[in-house]
């Protein structure tokens, strides 16, 4: 089957190189002629693992291409996806339509023949019969349908989450529409992965309903997280003992600085307008919002604690910037809000991330980028523990401590056991939802 898959992003760049290996004939369409020319060389712009092996690998058996011209690769195309950048509308909290609606409007121009228009891209309840009028707008006498297929791709594990998947989600409105998209997906069907078929604003709610509970996993663990500073309990062992839990399970119940990416945030965000337009508050999702901003925010102060109360003048070591481990995205990551706030109180901040430094450069001013964990340490008064990387999992603590001007660590992933930390040099350990220890402490002496 021909596919044309509208946007290089994140979604459509997995999207069409993993349609391709299941051996869909597909091409890629993008308007910017550097990234266009970056893919033709084999060059990946985003990270991904995995990606750039299987790009080369179906480009290599004449399955897939890179185009700028979205008309050429529309023509003959018997399925044409629409994964284009749906951000969060500067003043509203909307999802921005403006990327969808161009491009369903072109491709109005250049169908030839039956041709089904499916939206990738994550958009509000209601944009599919949208994108229909567009089109019919456009092109009177196209024959055509339009179908929903919104994306449930993990940053770091995109290609095992397409191959594999939980669950395919498909919204259509007619029988034929729906055949198309079984043939698409004909692999995965027969390997007995669930391909769900709804109508269309069934598919494009379940997509927001999905992040948004999912969100709220992470949203509502890290406000235990807090009670359990107060309280003296142990957040981990809270979540293990909720995760055991059948109707709970454990996954999103770990404790940490907030959710961020490319989808929490804005889904969340583009939900609760939804709600809102239709005078039906969504009043878990708008708290689950204002939360993750302080969690955020609360980050700072126990940096600021374990720096007996200002960080000024001191060297802060941050590991990790990208919002989660295997990316180099930085929408809304953590590290957005706490490394500013530290510079803005005088701190010189040293990071190390595998792969945030070509994003992170631009979004984190007035720090010094290094080449690993040992070297941000040197002489540093503290480290932030603030992405979980593989390579920061297995650190030598009593190597860090030593190179620390103060051994005292931020772990904001729990990474560590407070014991361990302790029994390497550390003078001073603070996670998340859990028992630390201080310089000087009762608790401190009693085990030096």
């Amino acid at each position: 089957m021909r596919i044309a898959m509208i946007g290089t992003g994140y979604v459509g760049l997995v999207s069409g190189v993993c349609f391709s290996d299941f051996g869909h004939e597909v091409v890629c369409v993008d308007n910017n002629p550097e990234k266009i020319a970056m893919l033709e060389r084999g060059e990946v712009p985003i990270y991904e693992p995995g990606l750039e092996a299987l790009m080369a690998k179906n480009v290599a058996a004449g399955r897939l291409s890179f185009t700028g011209d979205l008309a050429a690769a529309v023509k003959g195309a018997q399925a044409v996806f629409i994964a284009v950048g749906t951000p969060t509308r500067r003043g509203d909290g909307h999802a921005d339509l403006t990327y969808v609606f161009a491009a369903a409007e072109e491709i109005a121009r250049a169908i030839e023949g039956y041709t089904v228009v499916v939206t990738k891209s994550t958009v509000p309840v209601g944009t599919n019969r949208q994108v229909r009028q567009v089109i019919r707008k456009a092109a009177p006498d196209a024959d055509f349908d339009v179908a929903s297929n919104p994306e449930f791709l993990r940053e770091g594990a995109a290609i095992d989450d397409f191959m594999r998947p939980d669950r395919v989600v498909v919204g259509v409105q007619s029988a034929r529409a729906g055949e198309v998209m079984n043939e698409i997906y004909r692999p995965l069907y027969l390997r007995e992965f669930p391909i769900l078929t709804t109508d269309l604003e069934s598919a494009e709610m379940i997509k927001y309903a999905a992040n948004a509970f999912l969100a709220t996993k992470i949203t509502f663990i890290n406000e235990i997280a807090a009670l359990c500073e107060r309280v003296g309990a142990d957040v981990k062992k809270v979540a293990a003992g909720m995760g055991l839990d059948g109707r709970i399970g454990n996954k999103f119940l770990h404790a940490g600085p907030g959710f961020g990416g490319s989808c929490f945030p804005k889904d969340t965000r583009a939900l609760a307008r939804i709600g809102q337009d239709h005078a039906l508050p969504m009043q878990i999702t708008e708290t689950v919002i204002t939360v993750n901003e302080e969690v955020k925010r609360r980050m700072i102060d126990k940096v600021m604690d374990l720096c007996d109360g200002s960080v000024n003048g001191k060297t802060i070591a941050v590991l990790g910037v990208t919002f989660k481990p295997d990316t180099d995205d930085m929408r809304d990551a953590p590290s957005l809000t706490l490394i500013p706030a530290l510079v803005g109180a005088g701190a010189k901040v040293r990071v190390t991330d595998p792969q945030g430094r070509h994003e992170g450069e631009a979004l984190l001013p007035g720090v010094h980028w290094m080449e690993d964990a040992y070297k941000a340490v040197q002489n540093a008064d503290a480290v932030v523990l603030l992405t979980e990387w593989n390579e920061f999992r297995a650190l030598d603590l009593k190597r860090m401590a030593k190179r620390m001007a103060k051994p005292r660590m931020a772990d904001l992933r729990n990474i560590y056991a407070p014991k361990d930390a302790k029994r390497a040099g550390f003078e001073a350990y603070v996670g998340v939802g859990r028992a630390g220890f201080a310089p000087d402490s009762a608790e401190s002496q009693k085990e030096k």
